[in-house]
């Protein structure tokens, strides 16, 4: 769900050449951008994301919160955006956050836990029980009946605007006990498009998330989980299929994980009390 008011763009233009088996044609296509992102944490480097260029500040609330860098939008002082080059062509690529008086970030654990991060990992949280010391498991009662899932993936596709027209992003939503698209986000990066939409929640002050579902475009890996462990979220919901690890956190955790999402038929792993009919 792109915001009109979000200046940031999703997608560039490019010249491609196109062999259809008998000769080329050159035409215009709509690729997804793809940028740089720096999030300093009281002046000092924190970390350089490759993202999707828009909602970056509901990229690093995301990123703060699912790292225990903060628990609440009261917890900063301040978050704003800055270049790094000078003229009219200096990209604002820089956010910098402040945290309120009295809250010290330790930055060299941060630091390390993101500098072990990688896409098909554990993201710096090397096991299941440094992650449940951080975020415990869930004791929210929320349950969900097997229709609640059959139009989620629709509702989030028709979201994907820049998806649309690049075919190159990845997509997170949001949505309420009774079904309703809260918010969706896009970016190159999975993780990067769940921030972002935590970090919605967390600006407006939806936090915890007891009683909604996450919903992502491809597969679950651990550190999503973790997110919206983080987020209190108690179902996690994918069109493609969870890793063991993913599934491993998730039963600890008490959430559960709707995975191969597609149509009406859908698999349940982890805490499966929580769809009906599942247990």
């Amino acid at each position: 769900m792109s915001d009109p008011t979000d200046p940031r763009l999703e997608i560039g233009s490019v010249l491609r050449a196109r062999f259809d088996g008998r000769g080329w044609r050159l035409a215009d296509d709509e690729v997804a951008c793809e940028e740089p992102l720096a999030i300093e944490l009281h002046g000092e480097p924190l970390a350089v994301l490759m993202r999707t260029p828009g909602h970056d500040e509901e990229l690093a609330l995301g990123l703060l919160l699912t790292e225990g860098v903060v628990s609440s939008a009261a917890d900063l002082a301040s978050l704003h955006r800055e270049s790094v080059a000078r003229g009219d062509a200096a990209e604002e690529n820089v956010l910098r956050a402040i945290l309120r008086p009295g809250l010290v970030p330790d930055l060299g654990r941060l630091r390390r836990n993101l500098y072990a991060s990688s896409s098909c990992g554990v993201c710096g949280k090397t096991t299941l029980e440094g992650t449940l010391q951080a975020a415990p498991p869930l004791t929210d009662a929320a349950r969900f009946p097997a229709a609640y899932f059959a139009p989620l993936a629709e509702r989030m596709g028709s979201a994907q605007r820049a998806f649309a027209r690049s075919g190159g992003l990845h997509a997170a939503a949001l949505f309420a006990p009774q079904g309703e698209l809260l918010v969706a986000r896009e970016d190159v990066g999975r993780h990067n498009a769940v921030d972002k939409v935590i970090g919605w929640a967390l600006r407006a002050g939806r936090l915890p998330l007891a009683g909604h579902v996450l919903l992502v475009s491809g597969r679950v890996s651990f550190e999503i989980v973790q997110k919206a462990l983080a987020s209190r979220i108690p179902v996690v919901a994918a069109v493609s299929a969870p890793s063991s690890l993913a599934i491993a956190l998730a039963g600890r955790a008490r959430m559960a994980l709707v995975a191969f999402l597609r149509g009406g038929s859908f698999n349940v792993y982890g805490e499966r009390r929580r769809v009906e009919g599942a247990e």
